[in-house]
């Protein structure tokens, strides 16, 4: 079975606590590895402003996991979504290697702006 690269972004309601914001990050995190899903990266990206309010609210919380799976972990983990009234939008996006390769540059910081470079140096 081959395995390919996604990403998936997902952002819960803003009425969540942290423990709860938590918790369903971590169920999403069992869906992918009880399908056979391998996390590569993930990130938390916290509270921020929606382009447009959904569901009357107009923040919430961001967080993007990277994976490798099998293409029917996508199903799975899309139905998880949909049946958790926390997660107001979701995207899962398929990754061919040029995204691949500039996911692991960034991770790496090669895309950190000159002056951040320059104010660690100190």
């Amino acid at each position: 079975m081959e395995l390919r690269n996604y990403e998936t972004v997902f952002i819960l309601t803003p009425l969540l606590n942290e423990t709860q914001m938590q918790e369903t990050v971590e169920k999403f995190r069992q869906v992918l590895k009880e399908n056979g899903a391998d996390i590569i990266h993930e990130e938390n990206w916290g509270l921020r402003k929606l382009a447009y309010p959904i569901q009357k609210k107009s923040t919430g919380f961001y967080h993007l996991i990277e994976f490798k799976a099998p293409t029917n972990v996508v199903d799975a983990l899309e139905l998880t979504y949909r049946r958790d009234e926390k997660v107001v939008r979701f995207l899962t996006t398929a990754l061919d290697k040029h995204a691949v390769a500039y996911n692991e540059r960034r991770r790496n910081g090669e895309f950190k702006s000159q002056a951040k470079k320059e104010e660690v140096k100190g």
